[in-house]
């Protein structure tokens, strides 16, 4: 099985505990980069974390969690080789695997159930990447070094 990063702020630490749970149950490897207790926290300590990892290729793929999601997507982001999709119907969670090879998905914790997550998680692992006309629009995707 694949090895999964995963990491929230305090408003996301329920939600990614009980994740973990459902990770560990279906036999994949979690490296969790906290936050380990619902006390408030700042999620970009544990955002570029997640994100270092998944760019060196330590971790398959990510899952971010906080209150609302964008915090974790938009310092996920900031990484150049991250494209994390803020997931909150299941047909999102495809389409950010299909047509944005997302490596990362990100939960708004406070907005959705447990149950929402796991059914987004398990068609973001499912789901593969198209290809094709999205490669194009992919590699657009990091800023370029002269712009830099």
């Amino acid at each position: 099985m694949e090895k999964i990063g995963i990491a929230s702020d305090h408003a996301g630490y329920e939600m990614k505990e009980f994740i973990v749970g459902y990770l560990n149950s279906k036999g994949y490897e979690v490296l969790d980069f906290g936050t380990y207790s619902p006390e408030s926290v700042d999620y970009p300590d544990f955002a570029h974390p997640l994100a270092e990892a998944v760019e060196k290729g330590e971790v398959a793929y990510g899952i971010g969690l906080c209150g609302s999601g964008e915090g974790m997507a938009m310092t996920l982001n900031k990484h150049q080789g991250i494209r994390a999709g803020l997931c909150w119907e299941p047909e999102i969670a495809a389409l950010i695997r299909q047509h944005n090879n997302a490596n990362i998905i990100v939960f708004p914790a406070r907005f959705i159930s447990n149950d929402d997550a796991i059914r987004m998680l398990d068609i973001f692992f499912a789901t593969p990447y198209e290809g094709g006309r999205h490669d194009r629009r992919i590699a657009k995707i990091p800023v370029p070094a002269s712009e830099k």
